[in-house]
């Protein structure tokens, strides 16, 4: 097993404004291994819970692309479809943990998200981006499908374009497109200018009534209430997939672009 499936970090800070500050990185262009998408998904339910948290920010590591999805490692070391149900369950994990979190959660989105880094932007409640940030839904040019991901992305920009992202699975999308649709917010041309969009939101909310914002939060999300079940459901077709000949070749193929 690769040594890139045991690398990767989950950092997190609380200022004196409440404000925690949730990081994930990886040297692999913010991949994301099963146990960095299982403490990801673990951080982001623990400040939810903390009393000390108003607002969350959630953000990766580097200058350079935001999350460039699945571990391509981890998915070629997949030999069962309880092992792939699990790691595509990982993905899962983080949405519905943006989901339940009593807490609003902003988005940074410095550079391109992949496959999974669009999913967990669409699962924040308000995101921004740079004009880097490209998206793209690359699963089914790997033999596979944003299964996961999916009801996510629908929810945030709808059927159409989450349809274009995942049939046009090797073409990316501007961080403007992105926006139009819905996914992000805002887009800045420096990071210096997102960052401090961001921190002028983050507080402003951070002195904001936590119950209403709570309130708030629930009526967004509501009619995904049966996610679990859905996002575990996803996670097996996507388990079931990855184990076929066609998507192991489509995978190595694509890992010696």
């Amino acid at each position: 097993m690769s040594e890139a499936i045991n690398q990767g970090h989950v950092h997190f800070e609380i200022n004196e404004k409440g404000i925690a500050t949730v990081e994930f990185g990886h040297p692999l262009s913010n991949s994301l291994p099963g146990k960095i998408l299982q403490k990801l998904a673990n951080t982001i339910t623990e400040m939810g819970n903390n009393e000390a948290v108003k607002v969350i920010i959630l953000k990766s590591a580097g200058e350079k692309a935001f999350c460039a999805g699945a571990s391509f490692d981890e998915l070629i070391s997949i030999e069962n479809l309880e092992v792939g149900t699990t790691f595509f369950s990982g993905f899962a994990n983080v949405i519905n943990a943006c989901r339940k979190c009593p807490k609003l959660i902003i988005g940074r989105v410095q550079g391109k998200a992949v496959g999974g880094g669009v999913g967990m932007a669409s699962a924040v409640d308000y995101c921004l981006a740079t004009e880097h940030a490209e998206v793209k839904l690359s699963e089914l040019a790997v033999g596979i499908g944003p299964f996961v991901v999916g009801p996510a992305v629908e929810r945030k920009i709808g059927t159409a374009a989450m349809s274009q992202l995942a049939i046009d699975a090797t073409s990316w999308q501007s961080a403007q497109w992105a926006m139009n649709k819905g996914l992000y917010a805002a887009v800045y041309q420096t990071t210096e200018e997102m960052d401090k969009a961001i921190d002028k939101l983050a507080t402003t909310l951070a002195e904001s009534n936590p119950e209403a914002m709570s309130m708030l939060k629930s009526i967004f999300w509501q009619g995904t209430e049966n996610w679990d079940t859905l996002l575990a459901e996803r996670a097996g077709m996507s388990g079931k997939l990855v184990l076929s000949d066609f998507t192991v070749n489509a995978i190595q193929k694509f890992k010696k672009k």
